[in-house]
C-alpha cells in the first residue's frame, strides 16, 4: 500500500461498474460430463467451476465427507469408506503451517475478453497461456500471467455469454504488478487508451515508484517499480472488516505469514500483507482495514484466490477450527477426480484449496 491521497484515501478510489445484469446466463452444473472431447480439455474444467457457474452449483453435489473431530480423532471417509486418524486440534492448526502452500491463480469477471486479453498482453506484458471457449455451456476462460501455471500466480479470466457488464463493489481493492520502468508502463497504458487514476511518483514518506491503473472493466492495478522478480503479478488488496481477525484468520488457517503491518492515522487505514514468501519473490494477500468501516459490498466481478495444498481434507479442517465457512466440502470433483475445497473467510472472501498433485496433473 502506499501513503498518496488517490491510492490511501479511504473512499477516493471505491467505484463500481454498472449494475448486474438480469440477463446473465450460467452454465449447468453437468457442464464437465457434456463437453466433447473432454479428456483433452479436462485440465480446464477445475477452475471454470468457480466463476462459470452460480455459486449454489458450484458448492452443491455429493462429495467426500469432510474431516470432522470427535474428541481427538479425525475421520475422513468417501462413499461410506471411513478411515480414522489420531490427529489433534494442535496437529491439525499446525500442520497449516507446514503445508505446501501457494497462490495459484486469482478468478474475475470480465465483458469483452478479447478486449482484456489484449490490454493484459500489450499494456501490462502478460502472455496469454491458454484459452477455452465453451460454446455448450456459453461461457470461455483465459488464463494469463509472467510464467507457466506450476510456479506462476496467475489470472484466471472469465467471460459469461451476453454479459458486459460486472458489479466490482467496494470490497475488492486492487491487484499489484511490479514492473521495471512505471513510467514507461503508464505511457504505454495511455497509448493504447487505457485510464490512469494516479500518475507516477514516489509514494509519500517513501521511495518506492508507483502508479494506478484501470483495465477496461474497471479492474485497479497498482503499478510498482522494483528490479526484476520471479513473480511479478504480486498482490491481490482486500479490504476487511476487523484486520487483528483477518491477519488470526490467515495465519492460522491457511498457514500464512504475516509479512508486515503498517498504519496510516492521516489517511485512516491500517494494511496487512500476508503471504506464504516474501513480497519480492511471490504474490501476497494485502488486506486493508478502514477505520469505522466493518462491511463491504462484494459486487459479482471478483470471484477467488486458488491456492494449493497437499491435502484439502484437512485444510478444511484446520479452517472450520478458526472459524471460516466451508462452502464447499473437500473431496474428488466428478469426472476429473481433483480434490479440492472452498471455503469463506470471515468477511466472506472466497478461496478454493486444490490438491497440488491433482493440480499438475491438470496442466499436463
Amino acid at each position: 500500500m502506499r501513503t498518496l491521497p488517490m491510492a490511501t484515501t479511504p473512499f477516493q478510489h471505491l467505484s463500481s461498474s454498472p449494475p448486474f445484469l438480469s440477463s446473465l446466463r450460467f452454465p449447468t452444473s453437468s457442464f464437465a460430463s457434456s463437453l466433447p472431447g473432454f479428456t483433452s480439455s479436462r485440465r480446464l474444467a477445475l477452475f471454470h467451476l468457480g466463476t462459470a457457474i452460480p455459486q449454489s452449483q458450484l458448492l452443491g453435489g455429493k462429495t467426500s465427507k469432510l474431516f470432522r473431530m470427535e474428541g481427538n480423532i479425525l475421520e475422513a471417509g468417501t462413499d461410506g469408506n471411513m478411515a480414522q486418524a489420531a490427529v489433534s486440534e494442535g496437529n491439525v492448526l499446525g500442520w497449516a503451517k507446514t503445508d505446501k502452500r501457494r497462490m495459484l491463480h486469482v478468478v474475475y469477471r470480465v465483458g469483452n475478453l478479447d478486449k482484456t486479453i489484449k490490454f493484459y498482453t500489450e499494456c501490462l506484458g502478460m502472455k496469454l497461456l491458454r484459452r477455452r471457449d465453451i460454446p455448450e455451456e456459453s461461457y470461455a476462460n483465459a488464463f494469463l500471467g509472467y510464467g507457466p501455471e506450476d510456479s506462476h500466480f496467475v489470472v484466471e479470466l472469465t467471460y459469461n455469454y451476453g454479459v458486459d457488464k460486472y458489479d466490482i463493489g467496494t470490497g475488492f481493492g486492487h491487484f499489484g504488478i511490479a514492473v521495471e520502468d512505471v513510467a514507461k508502463t503508464v505511457d504505454l497504458v495511455k497509448a493504447k487508451g487505457g485510464k490512469v487514476t494516479r500518475e507516477p511518483g514516489p509514494v509519500k514518506g517513501g521511495k518506492t515508484v508507483i502508479a494506478f491503473i484501470e483495465d477496461p472493466d474497471g479492474y485497479k492495478f497498482e503499478l510498482l517499480e522494483r528490479g526484476p522478480t520471479p513473480e511479478p503479478l504480486c498482490q491481490v488488496m482486500l479490504r476487511v472488516g476487523d484486520l487483528d481477525r483477518s491477519i488470526k484468520f490467515y495465519e492460522k488457517a491457511f498457514g500464512m505469514e504475516l509479512l508486515r503491518k503498517r498504519d496510516n492515522p492521516d489517511y485512516k487505514y491500517t494494511i496487512a500483507m500476508m503471504g506464504y514468501g516474501p513480497e519480492d519473490k511471490s504474490a501476497v494477500l494485502e488486506l486493508t482495514y478502514n477505520y469505522g468501516v466493518m462491511e463491504y459490498d462484494k459486487g459479482n466481478g471478483y470471484a477467488q484466490i486458488a491456492i494449493g495444498t497437499d491435502d484439502v481434507y484437512k485444510t478444511a479442517e484446520a479452517i472450520r477450527l478458526c472459524g471460516g465457512k466451508i462452502t464447499r466440502e473437500p473431496g474428488p470433483l466428478p469426472v476429473i477426480n481433483t480434490k479440492i475445497t472452498a471455503c469463506l473467510d470471515p468477511d466472506g472472501w472466497k478461496s478454493v484449496f486444490v490438491d497440488n498433485a491433482d493440480f499438475l496433473k491438470e496442466l499436463e
